[in-house]
């Protein structure tokens, strides 16, 4: 929250097709306004409220994790957490 992460590491990190899976959609956002359709408006709106994206993000060697997905965390940081 401190350090937001940039218009350019969204764009190289959010997928285009599942764009909506990087954003918390709990908020009271998106009570709101409507969801993005684009993964532009997606961006946008995370830039907006850096409090949207999915925490933690990891990045390891390319590739990145949005959020708590205990199988997508061991995945990156391979099966013994490293």
């Amino acid at each position: 929250m401190k350090a937001p992460p940039s218009r350019e590491f969204l764009e190289r990190y959010v997928d285009e097709d599942h764009f909506l899976d990087f954003v918390s959609r709990r908020s009271p956002v998106f009570k709101q306004r409507p969801l993005p359709k684009t993964k532009r408006e997606a961006i946008d709106l995370m830039l907006q409220h850096p409090n949207l994206i999915k925490r933690p993000v990891l990045v390891k060697g390319g590739k990145a994790v949005f959020g708590f997905d205990k199988d997508a965390l061991e995945a990156a940081l391979g099966a013994h957490g490293r």
